[in-house]
């Protein structure tokens, strides 16, 4: 309940005025469902014993609208109420099994998108700390389980609910012995079942959710992969390790589903032999089989409806109880806070006139973990180009992932231009920012969506697309393929080369116009031909451009105002560029 109330507090609020239209549809259908058992009885009294009906004082005002003068001319009228009451439940009942399914659906869509909103709008640690293939699972394949086992249920469990305490007082208004009997009966059979199984669908319902990520997670690293698998043959490592997760996933899913539909057949056994026993009963009556046979049609009915409403009931438990883990890993997904700045379109970049200054910074992933460095200063003159090197695992990108505001400091501040970086400026400093990373993400789409990335088509600068892969020393490359600008790169661009990959991220940052430019190794993938031209286009850049260069080439570096080494945790040491490349023990870091 509690994880319920939680879902209820993060759905909009037209699917909540949309949910009270479900619950009004759900009366009506229930009315409708009561009014086609009643007109049973006076249709089959008018085949039975029509003389008796036409006498009774109900039926005058049927009797008086038709102008009616014999009782044989009741049957006509009464069949087609009858008929008429059983399609208009027939359709109502279709209905709402429509607008069921749609609310369902529509709701499901709301909660995969509110997850992967607050997804994407979750600071970097928190994505670098956890595994994707948990995410991808619970926008992907919990939330359909949270559709089909949660929300969907809830709402067949209500109607069930409001149908069946319908059909009862029906049932008990018809003959009160009977009904009382059978709903006993039919809730005992019932209640015995879910005594039974309720650990066990607890249990299978655990087993779907964890294995439901396992199942992700070999399909992306297999997937992710393919080349190394290809290479070294473990196509059947991979493939048991699905096995692992796919197998138990399907068994759990299968047994829940058994025992979901198990108790019908019981139930539908009973159900026969009680009318069976009913009908029995009836005829040792002194009014007689004809009589009787208006009530036992009339119970015959409503057990007929009765037996798929109970059935529907607890299939509609037994799939909430199965999903009630999965429903617990996507609650927390919804959980996940949302910052101010979230929904807001990206802010104006953050007035940035003199310089960047490190004061006294120190970091830690986690606190059992050492610091990974410890009281830092460093001021970066805005317009200097500054290079970064060290021996790996020193902590040069992390440095440069606190500058770009993608991890915040344990200690110490980030100043620009006298101003420290926090929450609430954060946003605008990073609007500053172009970042080309050692390993690029390219989508499987255009050169021209790749390089303008996450803008739509129609605000594309094409003319600023060209720029950029021209400084970025690509430009007469994509202009003589056949699509030109048009072509598209294929997943993480692999039907680029390693080094064309490299050239769209850097004209990627190059488009953004940003007044810092940070590149972490991003020219390792460049031969030394291209990487000197590219870093000669980069320098011949706007003057007030601030660049900030990570590389284990040091001759990328050769051009830099100067050269910070990172020394471990306590110290980052000033170098003049010359001095190190004359040096050349240290030529590759």
């Amino acid at each position: 309940m509690n994880n319920l109330v939680k879902l209820w507090k993060q759905i909009e609020k037209r699917r909540k005025k949309q949910s009270i239209f479900v619950l009004i549809l759900m009366f009506v259908a229930s009315i409708f469902e009561v009014i086609s058992i009643a007109a049973i009885i006076p249709f089959l009294g008018a085949l039975t014993a029509p003389e008796q009906l036409y006498q009774h004082h109900l039926m005058s005002p049927l009797v008086e609208y038709f102008k009616l003068s014999a009782a044989s001319q009741l049957i006509l009228p009464l069949t087609f109420i009858f008929i008429l009451a059983v399609i208009m439940a027939g359709i109502i009942r279709l209905t709402l099994l429509f607008v069921m399914t749609r609310f369902s659906f529509a709701t499901g869509a709301d909660i995969s998108i509110n997850i992967y909103n607050r997804t994407l709008y979750q600071d970097y640690l928190t994505h670098i700390e956890r595994n994707s293939s948990e995410v991808i699972d619970g926008i992907i394949s919990k939330t359909n389980i949270v559709i089909g086992g949660i929300v969907g249920p809830i709402l067949v469990l209500i109607s069930s609910s409001i149908m069946l305490i319908a059909i009862m007082a029906t049932l008990f208004l018809v003959d009160s012995k009977v009904a009382l009997i059978s709903s006993v009966g039919f809730g005992l059979i019932y209640l015995i079942v879910i005594l039974f199984t309720r650990s066990r669908i607890k249990e299978n319902s655990r087993r779907i959710a964890k294995e439901s990520t396992s199942m992700i997670k070999s399909l992306q690293e297999g997937l992710g992969g393919i080349r190394d698998v290809l290479i070294s043959g473990s196509q059947n490592f991979y493939s048991e390790l699905y096995v692992k997760s796919n197998f138990p996933h399907r068994i759990a899913s299968g047994n829940n589903q058994f025992i979901e539909g198990c108790p019908r057949f019981i139930v539908e056994a009973v159900g026969m032999s009680l009318i069976a026993i009913l009908a029995y009963s009836l005829t040792q009556r002194d009014s007689g089989i004809l009589n009787a046979l208006p009530v036992l049609g009339a119970l015959a009915l409503g057990a007929q409806r009765l037996l798929p409403a109970i059935q529907s009931a607890y299939g509609a438990y037994t799939q909430i109880k199965g999903s009630s883990s999965s429903f617990e890993d996507v609650i927390k997904l919804l959980d996940q806070p949302l910052p101010s700045f979230a929904g807001h379109p990206p802010e104006k970049p953050m007035l940035f006139e003199k310089q960047i200054e490190l004061q006294n910074l120190s970091f830690y992933y986690l606190k059992d973990l050492p610091w990974v460095f410890k009281n830092v200063s460093l001021k970066i003159t805005k317009g200097s180009r500054v290079g970064f090197i060290g021996q790996t695992g020193c902590g040069k990108s992390t440095l440069l992932d606190i500058i770009m505001g993608l991890i915040e400091s344990s200690e110490g501040k980030i100043m620009i231009d006298n101003r420290a970086i926090d929450d609430s400026n954060r946003r605008s400093w990073q609007s500053n920012i172009a970042h080309v990373p050692q390993h690029v993400y390219l989508s499987d789409s255009s050169v021209l969506d790749n390089i303008a990335f996450g803008i739509s088509k129609n605000e594309i600068n094409h003319e600023q697309v060209k720029l950029a892969a021209k400084q970025a020393q690509i430009s007469e490359m994509i202009e003589n393929w056949k699509d030109g600008y048009n072509t598209f790169v294929g997943e993480q661009g692999v039907k680029l080369s390693g080094g064309q990959r490299q050239r769209i991220g850097i004209a990627r940052a190059l488009y953004r116009n940003a007044s810092v430019l940070i590149f972490d190794e991003a020219t390792s993938a460049l031969d030394s031909t291209t990487e000197e031209a590219v870093m000669e286009s980069i320098d011949s850049l706007d003057k007030d451009l601030t660049i900030l260069i990570i590389a284990h080439r040091l001759t990328t570096l050769k051009k830099c105002d100067y050269i910070v080494e990172v020394q471990g945790q306590s110290s980052l040491v000033i170098k003049n560029p010359l001095e190190i490349i004359k040096d050349e023990k240290n030529e590759i870091f």
